[in-house]
């Protein structure tokens, strides 16, 4: 599903967030990338889920090459074949959360009413059936990511990444969370867990440290 081949990350400055990482991804694991602030790990998610470009080295994502990618084409990639979580959820207040969830489909061409009868089917199955007109504002945390893994996979991305997706959240939100992303993996989602918790990467089937840009 993926692989980093010597993957290099300089930004302004000289600052090299990825210092030489190679790595693969099977389809179908469930992985967490683990390490302190500044270590790398939240570039290698940007740089698996083709949000920012390498300085060198080559990604891979399903078989395709990003370097030989047009912006469009990478916008496209994203679009079809990879799910974001972000620990700040990232839901608009101004919405129900049937509404939030629907956006997720907002560019493949599904009208506006099979859009939500999705999201509200989605959203039941996720455990919020009883919440379908409420705003974000008026869940709890772990109920709002719960929402916001929804939108990322209604649109069935075989790949899903997740930045500290338990971070802002109780430990029982936090487990449910997991427990949410586990199904999913189940089902044949290929997900990894972006994550500073050694207690959260430990309990996955797969755990890569990094640290310093590099993969120790």
């Amino acid at each position: 599903m993926i692989e980093l081949t010597d993957v290099t990350k300089v930004y302004d400055g000289g600052v090299h967030a990825l210092a030489g990482v190679s790595v693969t991804i099977k389809r179908g694991e469930l992985l967490a990338i683990v390490g302190p602030s500044g270590s790398g790990k939240s570039t290698m998610l940007h740089v698996m889920g083709a949000l920012d470009r390498c300085t060198s080295g080559r990604v891979t994502i399903d078989g395709h090459d990003l370097a030989t990618l047009s912006d469009r084409q990478l916008s496209t990639l994203r679009a079809n074949l990879i799910g974001f979580v972000f620990q700040q959820f990232h839901l608009a207040d101004g919405m129900t959360i049937v509404e939030n969830v629907a956006d997720g489909l907002l560019y493949s061409g599904v009208g506006l009413r099979e859009r939500r009868s999705r999201a509200a089917d989605l959203l039941k199955q996720v455990g919020l059936g009883h919440r379908l007109t409420h705003r974000p504002r008026e869940l709890s945390g772990g109920e709002r990511q719960r929402v916001a893994i929804a939108r990322a996979v209604i649109g069935e991305p075989p790949l899903l990444l997740a930045d500290e997706p338990t971070g802002n959240l109780d430990s029982h939100s936090g487990e449910t969370v997991l427990s949410l992303l586990r199904s999913l993996n189940d089902s044949g989602t290929t997900i990894v867990v972006i994550t500073h918790d050694r207690e959260i990467a430990a309990g996955l089937p797969r755990e890569i440290t990094m640290r310093d840009g590099v993969i120790v």
